[in-house]
């Protein structure tokens, strides 16, 4: 199994790193993703990818904070190509749930994301709430084919996966699949083709059932893939695979 999306960054994972790296392991993780957001947190995951072999990082502002922080298309592209376990850019994308920062700061910082991701043939790593329009219409416009656009704890709509299908995206699936309020998500993840879903935890939140209540960590990695395997009607360690092989595919061009 690879956690395509977490954040070792963030409390309480940062203090006990070493126990949940092992966790990890001895649930059968073979790699994790763990993903920038500040300026800050890149600075805090170039260590944290020190420290373990399975571990790799990204380069990115989140859209909550594209306003007070800023990364320009040059930096990112310099510290991508200068750190060999920097394999992506992001987090990025449009949040106008929360709209903590001015949309069009979100869609300045998303377009400079887009560009550095096009520039260095790295997935991009979107984050898409209550934004399906925009964030289809901005990737539209990017359109090449070296953009890889990965949506991070996908919750769009069937309609938002089947447009973004038809641009190459890929969708990850986050504990909320295994949520009791998630039919509908569950349908949508029924309909996108097995190549293209990857799993992530988003840990330490959205701690999938039955670890729900708990802070999340990679190791719950397996509840969402057999939830996942289940909503598919497929084999777990058949999922397995097929998830593991589309994120090596995506993120280091296997084949």
């Amino acid at each position: 199994m690879i956690d395509s999306h977490c954040h070792l960054d963030h409390e309480p994972l940062i203090n006990d790193l070493e126990n949940v790296i092992n966790r990890s392991k001895e649930n059968g993780v073979e790699k994790l993703l763990t993903i920038s957001t500040t300026t800050k947190s890149y600075k805090n995951i170039l260590k944290i990818t020190n420290i373990d072999p399975i571990i790799f990082g990204t380069i990115g502002i989140h859209p909550h904070d594209s306003e007070s922080d800023i990364m320009s298309l040059d930096f990112l592209i310099d510290e991508a190509k200068k750190n060999n376990k920097i394999i992506g850019i992001g987090e990025t994308g449009l949040d106008y749930y929360y709209e903590n920062s001015d949309k069009n700061k979100q869609l300045e910082s998303f377009n400079t994301h887009i560009k550095a991701s096009i520039n260095l043939k790295y997935p991009l790593i979107i984050h898409s709430r209550n934004a399906e329009e925009d964030t289809l219409k901005i990737l539209k416009k990017n359109h090449s084919s070296d953009l890889k656009p990965l949506m991070h704890c996908f919750t769009g709509s069937k309609s938002f996966a089947d447009k973004l299908l038809n641009i190459g995206a890929y969708f990850s699936a986050s504990g909320i699949i295994t949520f009791k309020n998630s039919r509908e998500l569950q349908e949508t993840f029924k309909y996108i083709p097995n190549d293209r879903i990857l799993i992530e935890t988003d840990s330490p939140f959205l701690a999938p059932v039955p670890m729900r209540g708990k802070k999340n960590e990679p190791s719950f990695i397996k509840f969402t893939l057999e939830k996942l395997a289940q909503i598919k009607n497929v084999d777990v360690d058949y999922l397995d695979k097929c998830t593991t092989k589309n994120f090596n595919k995506l993120f280091f061009n296997e084949i």
